[in-house]
């Protein structure tokens, strides 16, 4: 697979969001803006890439039995020293995104890539797999999050764009998220098959 492949890969054949449905927690959970969806997509993206390097380095190291268990420990690594980075560095944004920044070791999008990709492949094809994956995701989540923000309250990241007054209020709340999600998750379907 060329270089280039493996990095657009996840952004549309593959886009966790749209494609695949993985991380669907993140996904629904901070995206109540373009800025936390963004944000966390972006810290998602970090840890998948530095947890795919580092697996596809020690990945003939680890026995088969532990596999998981050590992938694991890689991934809760990174989130660790992500968190606290964004604790020490960006307090704001690390309370805005609260909980979801350490639910981050449990999304399947990064065993995923842990098990599907970087075990299996060189160092610069899993930083580029992460990469992709990574990007992808986050653009999903800023797309998601941009949508539900100008529907609800009429701004995007922090522009206003129509008065507030004119926002749905569902699309700020839990139900907007699952409706702003199936109709991106079916414009981006319609947009694949016709581009396929």
């Amino acid at each position: 697979m060329s270089k280039l492949k493996i990095l657009l890969n996840g952004i549309i054949a593959e886009n966790p969001t749209f494609v695949l449905m993985l991380g669907m927690c993140p996904t629904l959970g901070t995206t109540g803006s373009a800025v936390t969806g963004m944000s966390m997509g972006l810290a998602t993206m970090a840890v998948l890439i530095c947890s795919n390097v580092a697996i596809s380095l020690i990945k003939n190291l680890v026995p088969s039995k532990v596999r998981i268990p050590a992938y694991i420990v890689v991934i809760a690594t990174f989130v660790s020293v992500l968190q606290l980075v964004m604790q020490a560095y960006m307090p704001a944004l690390n309370e805005l995104l609260g909980i979801f920044i350490p639910l981050i070791v449990v999304n399947c999008i990064l065993l995923g890539r842990a098990e599907a990709f970087a075990s299996r492949n060189g160092v610069v094809d899993s930083c580029l797999d992460g990469i992709g994956i990574g990007f992808g995701f986050t653009l999903a989540l800023t797309i998601l999050g941009a949508v539900r923000e100008i529907l609800g309250t009429g701004r995007i990241f922090g522009a206003e764009i129509f008065p507030e007054t004119y926002g749905s209020l569902v699309f700020v709340l839990a139900p907007g998220a699952f409706i702003a999600l199936g109709l991106l998750i079916a414009l981006f379907t319609k947009i694949r098959t016709r581009s396929c």
